[in-house]
């Protein structure tokens, strides 16, 4: 049986994964991509939460503030980075 605090944290990734990939759309593959790097990004600011001993916005053990604001700044970099931009067609 998982930890609570472990399913708890991963069902908010999930579901900030899930809120970005129906804002930005895209492929299944987006959606596998965005939640990923939800989860990612979860844990690397939990991470810098319990670190930096972050008390602002904390849940339990769970440092919400600096785990939010470092999962949509990998989203945001996962957006940029996958994004497909559309170069200008030169005829000759």
């Amino acid at each position: 049986m998982p930890n609570p605090v472990f399913a708890f944290a991963c069902i908010i990734a999930t579901m900030y994964g899930l809120a970005f990939y129906v804002l930005k759309g895209g492929t299944p593959r987006r959606l596998v991509l965005f939640v990923v790097t939800s989860w990612v990004g979860f844990l690397l600011g939990q991470y810098i939460g319990d670190s930096l001993q972050l008390d602002s916005l904390r849940i339990g053990t769970i440092h919400l503030l600096p785990a939010t604001v470092t999962a949509f700044a990998l989203l945001a970099c996962a957006q940029l980075l996958t994004s497909q931009t559309s170069l200008p067609v030169t005829r000759r």
